[in-house]
């Protein structure tokens, strides 16, 4: 139960055990396809560019940010936590021109703030973070795409703490590229990242087009852009591997596809809506167990992820031996914290398949349990109460 990876839906488990197939064995190409469809659902998109990278969240960070922003090109990141900080840290690893607007750990960059910062800088590419799970905080995004192409300016939006748990509506959003995970809300292992990519974006990319000597052809052209300082996270090969060309570029990560592929379908029959309504409902359980419990939360709750929720641990206890004796004697884990809130703040998360009333009521008992052991005594039964009253209004 902390920030993520949390546990694998069976089903994905189930999905991981079926034999390999071969690469472009007809069976393989149409799961791609159903895969592409899927996700189009997940990211509440019609993009046609949406796939997967093989690799963990962050390959498909890397993979937009390489194939996005050229050597010496600007890119504006918000900065508001963890791991925006690592946008930046790939942005300068491939040569961009490095540009932030600071928000401090707990809050969200208003969309004023964002124009300023792009009317200043006047980036190629703007980057944030939809959730950031190192302040539990969930970034706005509404206008931020309309805004951006309003400057003439390409976006990206990593969504790996959020993909399937809140709406991350692409779309509606009008951003050019999502990237995201499967160990959070979408109930997987790590070791796949579905991203989606705007038409515009991928009009961009393809023009830093270039195909390897060895599968090379006389009808490819290489594309008169920057080439993409990447030869595994090139998008442009990616897409054209995902596309009707199947143009080689890796061995797919077979297990992997049936994982993505199986938790996208888990998350399509659960519905939409409803998937979103459990995670709601489960870290607003969580956030009135902790309270009742007489703990500060941590933010602001107008910004607040519905699926991981930071809590201030109380100056009498050792916040270590807490989360050792939850692991110990009720196996249950919760997380730490990064860089200024190390050693502040607990990180409890309600995620994917542990977003669920039994799963938040054990862990809020074993706490209230292990606090009292450690010297911090909660009213009696409040968390529980508080919790069970968030469900039965919801």
């Amino acid at each position: 139960m902390g920030p993520g990876p949390v546990n694998v839906h069976p089903r994905v488990l189930r999905a991981m055990s079926a034999d390999m197939l071969g690469q472009f064995d007809p069976e393989m190409t149409g799961y791609m396809n159903e895969t592409m469809a899927l996700y189009r659902r997940v990211f509440m998109t019609e993009n046609r560019w949406t796939l997967l990278v093989d690799g963990t969240a962050r390959a498909g960070i890397e993979a937009a940010l390489v194939s996005l922003v050229e050597p010496g090109a600007r890119l504006l990141v918000v900065q508001a936590g963890r791991f925006g900080l690592l946008l930046s840290e790939i942005g300068q690893r491939i040569g961009a021109e490095i540009r932030t607007l600071d928000i401090p750990w707990g809050e969200v960059a208003t969309l004023e703030q964002i124009e300023a910062a792009i009317v200043a800088h006047r980036p190629q590419v703007f980057a944030a973070i939809h959730g950031d799970t190192s302040t539990t905080m969930a970034q706005p995004l509404d206008g931020v795409g309309a805004l951006c192409r309003r400057h003439g300016v390409l976006s990206y939006v990593d969504a790996t703490a959020t993909l399937g748990g809140m709406a991350v509506a692409t779309d509606a959003w009008g951003v050019d590229v999502v990237t995201g995970g499967l160990q959070k809300c979408m109930g997987g292992p790590p070791g796949s990242s579905p991203i989606t990519i705007s038409d515009r974006a991928a009009a961009h990319i393809m023009k830093r087009r270039h195909v390897e000597a060895g599968i090379r052809g006389a009808d490819l052209d290489e594309g008169p852009g920057a080439l993409i300082r990447s030869n595994y996270f090139d998008l442009a090969m990616i897409m054209e591997y995902w596309s009707e060309k199947r143009l080689n570029h890796h061995t797919e990560a077979t297990s992997m596809l049936y994982a993505a592929r199986e938790a996208a379908r888990v998350m399509v029959e659960e519905g939409l809506e409803a998937r979103f309504a459990r995670h709601r409902a489960a870290g607003a359980a969580m956030s009135a167990g902790l309270r009742a419990m007489g703990l500060t939360l941590y933010g602001q709750d107008a910004c607040r992820m519905t699926n991981v929720t930071g809590v201030y641990i109380p100056d009498c206890v050792d916040g270590e031996r807490v989360r050792a004796r939850m692991r110990g004697e009720f196996e249950i884990e919760i997380g730490t914290a990064f860089g200024p809130l190390a050693g502040k703040i607990w990180r409890i998360g309600a995620m994917g398949y542990n977003a669920m009333r039994h799963k938040v009521l054990i862990t809020l008992g074993a706490l209230d349990a292990v606090l009292r052991a450690e010297g911090y005594v909660p009213p009696a039964g409040a968390a529980i109460e508080a919790a069970r009253a968030v469900y039965d209004r919801s």
